[in-house]
């Protein structure tokens, strides 16, 4: 049997069978988002603004008394710019700068507000709540003293066009931390549903997270900034609204490396700390503990997920599934347009595309999610909700990162599996809106995603061995030296790597260096010369190629560092002490994850797992 399974089944509707053969293909991303240029630009030098305050979160009247329902939701464009020279540029475009601290800095929810409904209850407290979209809902401040532990230059500069200094700022501090928010904006918590572990969990929603605003920068682009730990909301059940620093140090550098990873993620600004008491049964096992509180700022173009639309079709608030739907494709989905009577069909299928592109590119460094539920997965087909992930090392595809699932239900292996499964519950939601054909034809499109999603994998995989154009022995290929690595339990990362970095010489004379630990270990199997002989073979085919081109190519596909498990298991032992070195030292290092680090190969991120970290575990609880 193959280790990383060839054939699986896959659930259907209507009782259908079909098998997906796991074998993917090369990231083709495409922007969702319309360009809106500057135009206001010209108007910042004859307008006077007062300083934009940020607001206790107590003031909740004044705050909803600033909700002009009607205008488009953006953040203000009326600001201070960032700018790289470009001829083709106005004067008043290149004279502009980096925000310098948060004076004219604003974010908005009206482009929300002003066209899905809002719950007409005000108050925070858990409960049941229907035909509404968002609940207006307010971040808890700490009691005690925030530290900020990091922050992503990168996302403040490129997409808050915030100078990185404004962190330093008692503003900045107050305002990712839930403090005070922005005047103008309306903190919002999102009610969906979701099937989770594949049974219908009813109202779920965001039970520890506020979007606190949209914000379009400079390039035109929306962001949704959300808090994750902020405090209690509607949707909190018996939850306490908060979150670890242990899961926020992990979902900080996780979201941010698979950005470097070039796989479509949300982003992470800030992670903040406090002395909070919050507790936590890890492994529910009855032995609760005191941990502290940590809020992380995350941006993303949409938050919106498959059981957003679930939990509006399950309750039957059709109109509102319309009008969210519409929404949605107007405002995430470019290619479709919003007049057509087939929109939601091209909907769907743009969804199933993007869904096997994005688990593909997941296999392809080893990524399991750990919780696939439908309130897990993205309409926008990022990676989001980042909970008790694992980037696999040791090849098994039975790899489970969640020690909460039981029936390794999300195993890596499975994955693609789930991907199927979710789309079908997208596809149970969208069904009371389409008409018999346009459901026979949902239908096909979703009987089509195992071969988009082998066609992927395969693209994927063949490019992570340098192999190029078309041979009929390629899936063979790939699925022998996997079957290698899962015998002698060959680093998934690693192996790969050093693949990349090894000549077609020292291959061929079965000679592999010290250094190349994951192959040597690989080396040792009985078969492992004639799965060289083959991709040796192979490589001679690559037309108008040479040893050095294909080792470019690879180390440019095949990481050196991934986020695994030990490694931010050791930044959060040392995070828990205040000392946050290791946290700085994996942002650096996971920003250029395909180039050799002098610190990273001193911290032994390239080097196999430790032995103190054989038996990590990491669970639902954060």
């Amino acid at each position: 049997m193959h280790p990383w399974p060839t054939s699986c089944h896959l659930e259907m509707p209507q009782g259908a069978r079909r098998t997906i053969t796991n074998f993917p293909s090369a990231y083709l991303g495409r922007s969702r988002t319309r360009s809106i240029g500057f135009p206001f630009c010209c108007l910042i030098r004859r307008l006077q603004f007062p300083r934009l305050l940020l607001l206790g979160v107590t003031c909740h009247a004044v705050v909803c008394s600033l909700w002009r329902p009607g205008l488009e939701g953006s953040a203000s464009l009326l600001h201070l710019y960032s700018n790289k020279s470009n001829p083709e540029q106005g004067y008043c475009e290149r004279e502009v700068r980096l925000a310098s601290s948060l004076d004219f800095w604003t974010l908005s929810s009206e482009n929300l507000i002003a066209v899905l409904p809002i719950d007409p209850v005000k108050e925070n407290y858990v409960r049941k709540v229907k035909n509404c979209v968002f609940s207006i809902a307010f971040p808890t401040p700490f009691k005690s003293r925030v530290h900020l532990v990091a922050v992503s230059k990168q996302v403040l500069e490129d997409i808050l066009d915030l100078d990185l200094s404004v962190s330093e700022t008692d503003d900045f501090i107050q305002l990712v931390s839930g403090e005070k928010i922005v005047l103008g904006s309306i903190p919002l918590a999102h009610r969906y549903g979701g099937h989770q572990f594949g049974i219908w969990a009813d109202q779920l929603g965001d039970g520890r997270a506020h979007l606190i605003g949209i914000y379009m920068n400079r390039q035109g682009e929306k962001w949704e900034l959300q808090l994750k730990g902020s405090g209690k909301t509607p949707y909190s059940r018996n939850g306490d609204g908060r979150a670890v620093l242990r899961s926020s140090v992990r979902e900080f550098l996780c979201s941010e490396a698979m950005h470097y990873l070039r796989i479509p993620t949300s982003r992470a600004a800030s992670l903040v700390v406090s002395d909070d008491a919050v507790w936590r049964d890890q492994f529910y096992n009855g032995n609760a503990v005191k941990e502290r509180g940590a809020v992380v700022l995350r941006v993303a173009k949409s938050w919106f997920r498959i059981g957003s639309l679930e939990i509006l079709a399950h309750y039957g608030e059709l109109d509102l599934l319309r009008m969210l739907l519409d929404f949605i494709i107007q405002e995430h989905f470019p290619s479709v347009d919003v007049k057509e009577p087939n929109r939601y069909l091209d909907f769907f299928s743009t969804v199933v595309s993007e869904t096997a592109q994005l688990i593909a590119l997941w296999m392809s460094v080893g990524f399991a999610h750990g919780v696939c539920n439908t309130d897990n997965f993205s309409l926008l087909s990022i990676t989001i909700d980042y909970g008790p992930f694992g980037f696999m090392e040791a090849y098994n595809p039975d790899f489970v990162p969640n020690t909460s699932d039981d029936e390794r239900r999300y195993k890596i292996g499975n994955q693609a599996n789930i991907g199927m499964f979710n789309l079908n519950k997208l596809l149970q939601a969208l069904n009371p809106l389409l008409d018999p054909r346009q459901k026979q034809l949902a239908a096909q499109i979703l009987e089509g995603y195992p071969i988009l999603y082998n066609t992927r994998f395969r693209e994927l995989f063949k490019a992570k061995l340098g192999l190029l154009g078309k041979s009929k022995g390629d899936d063979d290929l790939i699925a022998f030296l996997l079957h290698l690595m899962e015998k002698t339990e060959a680093d998934f990362t690693m192996t790969f790597r050093q693949l990349s970095e090894i000549t077609q010489s020292q291959l061929q004379e079965l000679s592999i260096p010290q250094q190349f630990w994951a192959l040597k270990m690989i080396s040792k199997h009985k078969l492992f010369p004639a799965w060289v002989s083959q991709y040796l073979l192979r490589l001679k085919s690559n037309m108008n190629d040479s040893d050095s081109e294909r080792r470019k190519r690879m180390t440019n596909v095949n990481p050196r560092y991934v986020l695994k498990n030990w490694m931010a298991e050791s930044a959060v032992r040392k995070a828990e002490r205040n000392d946050f070195s290791e946290v700085h030292l994996l942002q650096q290092v996971l920003r250029r994850p395909f180039q050799k680090h002098s610190a990273a190969e001193t911290a032994g991120y390239s080097s196999p797992t430790p032995s103190w970290a054989k038996d990590l575990r990491v669970s639902c609880s954060s």
